[in-house]
């Protein structure tokens, strides 16, 4: 393979997650781009400690220094060297051009507000290019201004300022995703400064078909019963109980839409409404119970990730719809925690490794068994030879050829006849010298298949190690998902216990009303 296509694939196989597809092609390697991809692939594979060295030795180079310094920034990064890291974004942004220069400055952005400094982060975002990096770096510094101020004036407008950055996304479905969590942040803080027609106008953008659409849905209802009108807010609580209970803003719709009826002056309605929510937590608890169940017996990859999905046709048609299901809504609630993240991810990588390293064991079986096959024809071949059949055809060929030259009646007769000549003794020689060659074939063939079983073995061997660490992958994995069940479980307890409150202060009503009533 050229070398710059083998790079070209390197790249390609690391860029879109699939490193171990490529590796086989890194001694191919060649040229200013060598080192840096080499040092991809350690990372990749788990050589922090090598990718980390080869990287250093990129940067003192000339090429790919600042894509080496980002990722010696990210790795100091993980290792919890903040010092570290600023200086390597500090070179990434230096030596670094677009993409680089932006991941670098965005990374300065995030340090700087990690240390409590807000006009520094600031300046570093103001640099940044109008787009997704942007935004998330303003939307981070309006959750900052938030926790730290009474008034939420600065919030707003980083927000107002992020909302802007994602509008010039190139990326469509991106920015979208993005823009309602800025709106749904936005439609928060305004609920809670009181401002109701800013909240309803923040929330009112939000898609009604994503992730945050009933959180959404329940703040709208709170901003328009805070104005007084219950009727329109009931609406909206309706509209966002039509989504599983995984979603955040569904159980406080639920009991959103008894609340509604009692401000409305209706008690048995929402005497009903309260029980009704009540039956839903109820019923949520028995599928957390058997989620659990299955996450025990079945793991939390299959149980989560891979039962979440319904058959290919189902998966194509259902669109929208998926959101309704309370496996998939609970799959992306679980998802949202970083460490969640890590570990499907590294569940998945492992489940990659093993097909890749069967379809290898597989390939050298192949492999093997073709050479076994050709190295006893080649036994039989060699004997041929020997006989000196073919140095009879080819001395007869060259016979037959020199009288037909010498009878050419043409000039162009006689030079394309000794064309075929040269090509003819050319050939012979070829011929001469795979005869001489041949009594080597079975020992390299040989070589070749005991080289195979070795590679075999070792295969084997790394089979049983991705193996291994796939088990204890599993098991992190399943620990935090039991973990997080147990959470939601604990959160269906809460609004549980709201509820029945809520009705117990609701009988205590009915009741004085009726004693009041009869003393009259």
């Amino acid at each position: 393979m050229d070398q710059q296509v083998a790079a070209g694939v390197i790249r390609f196989g690391l860029d879109t997650g699939e490193p171990a597809k490529v590796v086989g092609q890194a001694a191919q390697l060649k040229g200013e781009s060598a080192e840096y991809l080499r040092a991809r692939l350690l990372l990749n594979s788990g050589e922090v400690d090598q990718a980390r060295e080869r990287f250093s030795a990129v940067f003192e180079g000339h090429a790919h220094r600042g894509e080496s310094a980002l990722r010696l920034a990210e790795l100091a990064l993980a290792m919890g060297d903040t010092d570290g890291a600023e200086h390597w974004f500090s070179e990434a942004r230096r030596t670094g051009f677009g993409d680089v220069a932006q991941r670098a400055l965005l990374g300065l952005a995030e340090l700087a507000r990690g240390k409590g400094e807000r006009d520094a982060a600031g300046q570093y975002l103001a640099r940044l290019d109008d787009g997704y990096r942007a935004a998330v770096g303003y939307m981070n510094l309006a959750a900052d201004f938030a926790r730290e101020d009474l008034d939420s004036s600065r919030a707003l407008v980083s927000l107002r300022v992020a909302m802007a950055m994602a509008s010039r996304d190139d990326n469509s479905v991106r920015a979208q995703a993005l823009l309602d969590q800025l709106n749904l942040r936005a439609g928060f803080l305004a609920l809670n400064a009181g401002d109701h027609d800013k909240a309803i106008d923040f929330l009112e953008k939000v898609s009604l078909q994503g992730y945050h659409t009933p959180q959404a849905l329940y703040f709208h209802g709170l901003a328009l019963s805070g104005k007084g009108n219950h009727r329109a807010a009931m609406q909206s609580w309706h509209r966002a109980k039509k989504f599983p209970l995984a979603f955040p803003g569904v159980a406080e719709a639920w009991i959103g839409m008894g609340r509604g009826y009692d401000l409305s002056g209706y008690p048995g309605q929402a005497g009903e409404s309260w029980l009704a929510a009540n039956a839903a937590y109820e019923s949520e608890r028995v599928t957390l119970d058997k989620l659990a169940d299955q996450i025990g017996h079945d793991g939390a990859f299959k149980t989560l990730v891979r039962d979440a999905r319904v058959d290919e046709i189902q998966w194509f048609l259902a669109d929208s719809r998926t959101l309704t299901q309370p496996r998939m809504a609970y799959l992306l609630r679980f998802m949202e925690a970083p460490d969640a993240q890590a570990a499907v991810r590294r569940v998945a990588r492992l489940d990659e490794l093993l097909v890749t390293l069967e379809e290898s064991e597989s390939d050298l079986d192949v492999f093997i068994d073709v050479m076994q096959v050709f190295g006893q024809r080649s036994d039989r071949d060699i004997a041929g030879i020997r006989s000196g059949g073919i140095q009879e055809v080819q001395a007869g060929l060259e016979a037959q050829l020199a009288g037909l030259v010498t009878k050419a009646q043409t000039a162009g007769q006689k030079a394309a006849l000794e064309d075929l000549q040269w090509s003819l003794r050319v050939s012979g020689q070829r011929i001469a010298g795979w005869r001489s060659r041949m009594p080597e074939y079975p020992a390299l063939i040989d070589s070749a298949r005991q080289e195979a079983s070795v590679h075999q073995g070792a295969i084997m061997g790394l089979r049983q190690r991705a193996r291994a660490l796939r088990k204890e992958a599993a098991r992190e994995l399943d620990d935090l998902a039991l973990a997080f069940v147990d959470d939601q479980r604990e959160r269906m307890s809460r609004v549980l216990n709201k509820t029945e409150q809520q009705i117990a202060h609701l009988y205590e009503y009915l009741a004085l009303e009726t004693l009041e009533g009869g003393a009259q």
